[in-house]
């Protein structure tokens, strides 16, 4: 059976919105020139800006769609067509392009931007009612409640919306339920005569209907994070590691992206660093840069370059988590952290390889002694060079107390496991996304 993967849903949803506006301009150029070359350039360029508009404003969002009223669909989707038609506009004043080119036409672009929202409404309207998609597969936990308690627990304190409640049932109904069905069994469901035959059961029907699965895989599988409560101690050791192979091609593809990207990173943002320096320094007249101590690959530590985003501390402050609305937090460093621009001076630690750009956030040694204490498996996050952004930056808030950290962990850990240059690109577009709308904390 296969569970839903909410990028695969994205990816039907944008390749019906694609369908929809090469069939508009095709029907357009039935009564207008078509000049071939020049014309293609503008029909990618337009895609790409619905497209990636209508991502950036979250109107592929279908994870949420069931959640949201229509009236904020409509809305995600009418600002994605007036924006696109906007930059369209733009570039059209600024490169100036021939009159045969139809496509960036006033009167064209009022042709196909009403017809194309219209599309993309009624697309999603389906999607909604599981229309152009197969039935989603119920999801069940099967066991005793007192044993299934930690993973309804871990279910409701993931911070995404989730797609659907989970529910506990006893072995008797399960089979109650109409397929496709998941269905998660209580380890201790073994240890009983008479539920192991019922089990047998359960595996004899058809896999496409009934997909029998342990907890941890089904929060694993559709939550993408591994609660480290619930994770067992001899779980997947250093030399399992994806990337700890004799030759590893994404391993080696890691690094080199690390420098290219670091490099060109640090280049072109470096008048915006000047910038931002001289305000730091014009806010208070204190340092710029604020250095740090930090435990990266296998617990060695490092200092970490970063923006000054607070107050000047005194030297024997004590250790303090920062948490939302920090009053230690200055004007400037404020904007700077919604937008992440405090962190681009650690791209001089990418380059100098004590970090990489995605991997677990780097944590103060001091912090961490308590950490290793109360959260197991914490000092795996330890395993890979620590990151500018990683999975459990994109899919959790801000940490700010050993819960939080407990709760981001169980992304690194999934990151562990299933490292791979495809993960890599899906934390970086999210990381650009939350720049580009000062998402960050």
């Amino acid at each position: 059976m296969s569970w839903r993967n909410p990028r695969r849903i994205l990816l039907v949803c944008a390749g019906l919105d694609l369908a929809g506006l090469l069939g508009l301009l095709a029907l357009i150029s039935l009564f207008k020139p078509l000049p071939v070359l020049p014309q293609l350039g503008w029909l990618a360029f337009t895609a790409l800006a619905y497209l990636g508009l209508g991502w950036l404003f979250g109107s592929y969002t279908v994870l949420r769609w069931r959640r949201l009223p229509l009236a904020a669909v409509l809305q995600r989707v009418l600002i994605t067509g007036v924006v696109t038609l906007v930059v369209v506009a733009l570039a059209r004043l600024l490169l100036n392009p021939p009159d045969a080119v139809w496509l960036v036409h006033r009167s064209t672009q009022a042709a196909w931007l009403l017809p194309l929202m219209l599309w993309s409404l009624l697309m999603r309207g389906l999607l909604r009612r599981g229309v152009l998609l197969p039935p989603e597969a119920q999801v069940a936990l099967v066991g005793p409640p007192a044993e299934l308690a930690p993973v309804l627990a871990a279910w409701r304190r993931t911070p995404t919306p989730v797609r659907q409640p989970l529910r506990c049932l006893s072995l008797e109904q399960a089979f109650e339920l109409a397929p496709p069905v998941v269905l998660a069994l209580a380890p201790s469901l073994e240890q009983n005569l008479q539920q192991r035959r019922l089990l047998e059961q359960l595996e004899e029907r058809d896999p496409r209907d009934t997909s029998l699965t342990t907890p941890l895989n089904l929060l694993e599988r559709q939550l993408e994070r591994l609660p480290p409560a619930l994770v067992p101690e001899p779980w997947l050791n250093y030399q399992e590691l994806p990337w700890n192979r004799v030759f590893s091609l994404e391993r080696q593809l890691k690094r080199v992206a690390d420098l290219l990207v670091a490099a060109g990173l640090l280049t072109l943002t470096s008048p915006l660093l000047l910038v931002a320096a001289l305000l730091i320094w014009l806010e208070d007249r204190g340092p710029v840069f604020y250095v740090q101590q930090r435990s990266g690959w296998l617990g060695r530590s490092f200092q970490v370059l970063k923006l000054r985003t607070m107050q000047v501390a005194p030297a024997d402050a004590p250790p303090a988590w920062t948490v939302p609305g920090d009053r230690r937090i200055t004007r400037v460093g404020l904007w700077l952290r919604r937008l992440r621009l405090d962190e681009l001076p650690q791209l001089i630690n990418v380059l100098s390889g004590d970090m990489s750009l995605i991997g677990p956030r780097p944590e103060r040694p001091e912090l961490e002694q308590e950490l290793e204490a109360r959260i197991p498996h914490y000092r795996k996050r330890h395993w890979m060079r620590p990151g500018l952004s990683g999975w459990a930056q994109v899919c959790a808030p801000y940490a700010a107390s050993v819960e939080d950290s407990e709760l981001k962990l169980s992304y690194d850990l999934y990151y562990l496991k299933h490292f791979s240059t495809w993960l890599d690109l899906i934390i970086l577009f999210r990381t650009i996304k939350t720049v580009l709308k000062a998402g960050g904390r």
